[in-house]
Order: structure tokens, then sequence, then C-alpha cells
């Protein structure tokens, strides 16, 4: 039997196929898909494609082609978006279950209760296609939404839209491989921060795993939230610590630190030389963070107090030192991290900010690489630590505030968990 002539369209499919196979990205094989329709003669105008996200704070992504313009930036929706996204097209598919759906806009379908559609039509659209592809298994990936307009009077032929039907199947396999590749690395990167996500997806996943850094160390603990946590509503209090931690977090983040871990009512955080090339210049971005931090948390305990509720101190600790960076913890229960005697130090430090009545407190190895203004404190043992241990703090006045009811100036005293 002679083999069955190949269509000017079966090209979509081995082009989808290669795409994802050859890596690239989403928007790569969005883009080249696109203009291939052109180039069998579909006259296509307007294409959008759309993927739900599992992400805190993203709720679904979008990427658009326009035939004048290509393909732009991925839009990201949240929340903040959900009623725009209930008058869309898109919405109405899926909250009734549907495949597909068909508007001819040309002759004012669906354009009175969609504001796409109307968009479109101004703009000269004349043809709105519709189509769902799902994800078998994935419950929190459905599947894709893709969007085909058409400018041309008439809109689509059925011929047309059988032919762009049967490169579906090829493309929600191509965009199931790069959801699952996008959902992996925001996950990672949501609960272990982006650099360690970054290395455990290189490979760096076996316990034991790791690799030494000289880095500035950041801890921070919030004041009295045990004394809250055992008086107040459990959900109230997650709430206010969400607050707290949102006014920690987002300095850090703005500085190029890390958050290695939340400690329950506080964090550890590190600032390496990698982005900047110099331990002074990353000793400066955590203590511009540091600073950051306790403004943010200063200016949401006037909110509070104003509101009637609790308020929360803030110490946080400066340190630096070489720490082992990698993975600890149980086979199948693993930690990426930092440990070592910097880390141990830092947190016996941190116990003098109460002691002290102080916000902020930089150890001597922090204050060797600081270029700021800095004024001493005195010299403290501390647990588990030979010698005493130089402590300082900045001479800027809002370094000084106090977190606690102060006390006496103690040099040369113990200081442990």
């Amino acid at each position: 039997m002679e083999p069955a002539e190949r269509g000017p369209d079966d090209g979509l499919v081995d082009l989808i196929i290669r795409q994802a196979a050859e890596g690239g990205s989403l928007a790569a094989l969005f883009s080249a898909l696109c203009e291939h329709l052109l180039q069998i003669g579909l006259p296509v105008w307007r294409t959008s494609l759309s993927m739900r996200a599992i992400d805190p704070i993203v709720t679904a992504s979008s990427l658009y082609w326009h035939r004048d313009k290509g393909v732009g930036e991925p839009v990201r929706f949240g929340l903040a978006d959900r009623p725009a996204y209930e008058r869309s097209p898109i919405a109405h598919v899926l909250d009734n279950g549907l495949p597909a759906a068909r508007w001819r806009i040309e002759a004012g379908e669906g354009c009175a209760r969609f504001p796409l559609l109307a968009e479109l039509r101004a703009a000269g659209g004349t043809d709105y296609l519709m189509r769902i592809v799902g994800f078998a298994g994935q419950v929190a990936l459905p599947g894709i939404a893709l969007s085909i307009a058409t400018d041309r009077p008439g809109g689509f032929t059925l011929t047309e839209i059988r032919r762009m039907d049967r490169m579906l199947p090829a493309l929600g396999l191509a965009c199931h491989r790069f959801a699952l590749e996008a959902t992996l690395a925001d996950v990672l990167s949501v609960y272990l921060g982006p650099r360690t996500a970054g290395r455990v997806l290189a490979g760096e996943i076996m316990r034991g795993t790791g690799r030494r850094i000289t880095a500035a160390i950041l801890l921070a603990d919030l004041r009295g939230f045990t004394a809250l946590s055992a008086q107040a509503d459990p959900m109230k209090v997650v709430g206010w610590l969400n607050e707290h931690l949102e006014a920690m977090g987002a300095p850090i983040d703005a500085a190029g630190g890390e958050i290695l871990k939340f400690t329950g009512d506080g964090l550890l955080a590190v600032f390496t030389a990698d982005d900047d090339g110099t331990e002074s210049a990353a000793c400066a971005r955590a203590l511009a963070a540091a600073e950051a931090m306790l403004a943010a948390t200063t200016t949401l305990n006037r909110a509070r107090c104003q509101a009637g509720l609790p308020q929360l101190g803030l110490g946080v600790v400066l340190h630096h030192g070489e720490v082992v960076y990698g993975n600890v913890g149980a086979a199948r229960r693993l930690d990426f991290t930092a440990i070592g005697p910097a880390v141990n130090e830092a947190s016996r430090l941190e116990k003098l900010c109460g002691r002290l009545g102080r916000a902020l407190l930089l150890s001597g190895a922090f204050a060797a690489h600081c270029e700021r203004p800095l004024r001493r404190i005195g010299a403290f043992r501390l647990r588990g630590v030979n010698t005493p241990v130089e402590v300082l703090e900045p001479e800027a006045p809002r370094a000084r505030e106090r977190v606690d009811a102060p006390g006496p100036l103690e040099t040369d005293q113990s200081v442990g968990p």
C-alpha cells in the first residue's frame, strides 16, 4: 500500500514535538507554532495560551501572540485579577466543563457578555475559538486553554478549524512537559529559595553533599511571640506572624540575600559574595536588609497599635564566617541549609538582643567587613565559644531602637540557650 499523502498541516505536530524535545521554552514553541500556522495558510491574527500555576501569588499565566508583534512576555495573574477572569471566555468554558467554544464576533456573538470579545471585534476581529486540552492525572495543573482569533471576513472555515484541532494532543503533551518543569522550579524556589532550588535541580540532592562558603549571616527573632501564642486565637496568631515574616523577608530578597529557613518566629538568611565579588559588599547588603527589616517592623507595629492589635518586637544579629551549605537530614527527608560554628555563634549572639535592649547587633567578625561607622558595645563570652566575642552596633539612631525593657550594659557574660 502506498503511504498516505502528507497534508500541508502535518508539519504542525512535527514542529511541536521537535520544539518540546529540544528544550528551549514554551514561549519559543508558541511563537514557532503561530508563525507556522501563518506559513501553511491559516488566517491566525491573535492567539493566547494559558495555564494555571502552583504558586502562592500567581494563579495563572498566559502567553499572547499577535500577527504584527509576535509573542510578548508572559502575563501572570493573581487573586486581584479574579473579577476580570470571571468575565472572560475562558472562565465560561471552564466553569461549564466545555472542551471547546466558538464565537463569531463579526456577528456580535459573545460581545455583550465578554469584554475581551467586544475589544477584539472593535479591533477588526471576526471569529474566536477556544480549546481546552486536559492534563491526565494533574489536579492542580488541569491543562491548557488555547484561543485563536482571526480578522479575516467570514472567519475560519470548518476545514481550517479541523486542521488546527488535529495539533491539540501534541500541543497538550508539549505544554505538559513545560508546565511540569516550570512548576518544579517554582515550587522548589518558594520552599527553598531561588539559589538553593537551582542547586537541587542541578542534582545536589544526596545527603551529606554541600560546600563551604563564606557568608554574612543574618539571624532574626520576634520578641513576645511565645507569650502571644499562648493567649490569642491560633488562626489570628498565624496571620500576625505572616505579616511580620513578610516584613522581615521582603528586605532580604530585595538585598540579594537568601532565606534558608523560617525558625517558627524567626528566620536564618545568608548573603554571599557571589553576586558582587567582595565580602564587604555582601555585608553591606546584609546590614541594609537588617535595617529595612527593623523599619518595616516598626511601621507594622505602629499600624497594629492604631488598630488595637498586639505588637511584636524584633531582634536581628549579623555575623560573618564560614558555613557548610548543603543537605542534612534523614535519608528521605532532607533540609538544604547552612550549618557550622558561625551559625551557632549567631544563634548565641541573638540572645543578647533582649538582654541588652538592642534591636540590631553586629559581631566583630561582621564588623571587620563593614564600612559603616560602628559603636562598640562590649565583649561577651558565648557558650561553646572559647574567646569573648566583640559586639557592636551601627551608629545610626534607628539601629539602636530598643525592643525590650533596656537593662544595664553587660560585658564578659556567658550567653547560651
